[in-house]
């Protein structure tokens, strides 16, 4: 058994046993139609483990804080699903420059208070980064939550991620790609 098969063996137990706000139940996996209607929208496959997150666990529902959102519909909460959001997110800042969204970097689970983990899909690790505006300044807004996708899945399952209640000091490292995947050949 691969290293990713054990982790989503993980997450599957974890995720058949907590259910995140908003949520009653654990919903259905996608299909691979699902899939490849959800990649053709974004213009970009998914990483391998989130794909396999979708076709084998659930459409959302399960994982830290809110939860994984849902590929292309809306889960219980009322949140958007991860495809819509982040299209509407790249049209945004095409209309508002100084608030862009970097091309590839998918929300798959809202914190609350605009923060969402975002996974970045032209990383070949997956990386997960932390999107948090708050602050005001886009500059200032994203951070590298883990350095992989399964680095996040992993802290999750374990209960060591920065929201546990015992790691909420954590400091995360600003996202040093933020302009330079937001630069004016990245907007289009």
């Amino acid at each position: 058994m691969t290293a990713h098969e054990q982790l989503l063996t993980r997450v599957e137990a974890k995720a058949r046993d907590t259910r995140p706000y908003g949520w009653t139940s654990l919903p259905a996996p996608v299909d691979t139609a699902t899939l490849a209607r959800a990649e053709a929208a974004l213009g970009f496959r998914l990483p391998p483990l989130l794909a396999q997150l979708y076709l084998r666990i659930g459409d959302g529902g399960f994982g830290p804080e809110y939860g994984l959102l849902p590929l292309l519909d809306s889960p219980p909460a009322g949140e958007p699903a991860a495809v819509p959001h982040y299209l509407s997110q790249r049209e945004s800042g095409r209309k508002d420059p100084e608030w862009p969204w970097p091309e590839g970097v998918l929300p798959i689970s809202h914190w609350g208070c605009a923060m969402y983990a975002c996974v970045d899909c032209r990383a070949p690790e997956a990386t997960v980064l932390l999107f948090e505006p708050n602050p005001g300044d886009p500059d200032h807004a994203w951070f590298v939550d883990a350095p992989s996708l399964a680095d996040w899945l992993h802290t999750w399952v374990d209960g060591t991620g920065w929201y546990e209640e015992m790691n909420e000091d954590l400091e995360m490292a600003p996202w040093p790609d933020f302009r330079i995947r937001t630069g004016p050949a990245q907007t289009s």
